[in-house]
C-alpha cells in the first residue's frame, strides 16, 4: 500500500500573509527524491457551491503538499533531519514559515472512477476538494469497516469525478521540526475544474452520501471541508494497474 506525507499550511496568526510556494523550483528540488513518485501541491479556490460542510474560507490551509512514496521505509529515510524532503524545503525557504506547517504520513487506498483518466501530465491542474476527519471514533474498526464499505462507491458516483483516495493514519518516523497533524483520516475526490465540483457536489449523489454520513458508527469532532487547486508533478510514471 503506498504512503502518503501530508504537510498541511494554517492561515492563523500569519502576520505577513501566507507564504509564497514556487511551484517549478519545489518540483525541480524533488526530483532527486529517491523513491518519491507523485508531488501534489494544492492551494485554495474560491468555495465551491452546493455543500453545506463547507468550511468557512478563514480556516481553509494556505496549502497542503502531498508526497507519494511506495513504502514506509523510503519515506522515513527523506524524512530525517538532514534529508531530501527537509532539503527541499530548505531550496524555498520554507523552513521559515515550519511553525505554519504540520506533516502527517497517512496510507493510501485508492478507489476506481468511472470518468478516470489516470494521472494528470506533469504540471497539470485540477480541482480537489478535501475532507479530514479531525476526531475519534469510538469504535475505529466499526467506523472504518462502515465507511470503506458504504461511502465509496457512492463518492464514485459523483459526476465527473477524475480520482477517489482514502487516507488513515500510520506511525511513522520524522526528522523534520514541524508539528504533528493527528486526524483520524483524510478524503480526496478530485473534478477537472470549480465548476466542475461545485456541479458534483449539486447532484443527488451529495444528498445519498449525506443519508449515509447519518449513519456513521459514533464520531466526535470536526470534519473541514475545502476546495483546492492541484499543481501535480508525476516524477514516476505509474504503470496502468495501479489506477485501477
Amino acid at each position: 500500500m503506498d504512503v502518503c506525507l501530508f504537510l498541511i499550511g494554517t492561515v492563523s496568526d500569519m502576520p505577513d500573509g501566507a507564504p509564497t510556494i514556487d511551484v517549478a523550483s519545489l518540483h525541480a528540488a524533488t526530483h532527486a527524491i529517491d523513491g518519491l513518485r507523485r508531488l501534489v501541491i494544492h492551494r485554495p479556490v474560491e468555495p465551491a457551491r452546493g455543500d453545506p460542510l463547507l468550511s468557512a474560507p478563514g480556516k481553509h490551509p494556505h496549502c497542503v503538499l502531498q508526497w507519494y512514496f511506495d513504502d514506509l521505509g523510503t519515506l522515513e529515510t527523506a524524512l530525517e533531519s538532514d534529508g531530501c524532503i527537509q532539503t527541499a524545503l530548505d531550496i524555498l525557504g520554507t523552513s521559515s514559515h515550519q511553525s505554519l506547517f504540520a506533516q502527517q504520513v497517512m496510507a493510501v487506498r485508492t478507489f476506481a472512477t468511472p470518468a478516470g483518466a489516470g494521472a494528470p501530465q506533469q504540471s497539470a491542474e485540477r480541482c480537489t476538494y478535501l475532507v479530514s476527519y479531525e476526531g475519534e471514533a469510538d469504535d475505529f474498526n466499526a467506523w472504518l469497516t462502515h465507511y470503506l464499505i458504504h461511502h465509496p462507491p457512492l463518492m464514485a458516483e459523483l459526476p465527473g469525478i477524475r480520482e477517489l483516495e482514502i487516507y488513515t493514519r500510520v506511525d511513522y518516523r520524522s526528522g523534520l521540526a514541524l508539528p504533528r497533524a493527528t486526524a483520524m483520516q483524510r478524503n480526496k475526490v478530485v473534478f477537472d475544474d470549480p465548476l466542475a465540483l461545485s456541479a458534483a457536489l449539486a447532484s443527488p449523489v451529495r444528498a445519498r452520501m449525506k443519508r449515509d454520513f447519518d449513519r456513521f458508527p459514533t464520531y466526535s469532532g470536526s470534519t473541514p471541508h475545502y476546495p483546492m487547486r492541484s499543481i501535480y508533478g508525476n516524477l514516476r510514471e505509474e504503470p496502468s494497474d495501479r489506477r485501477s
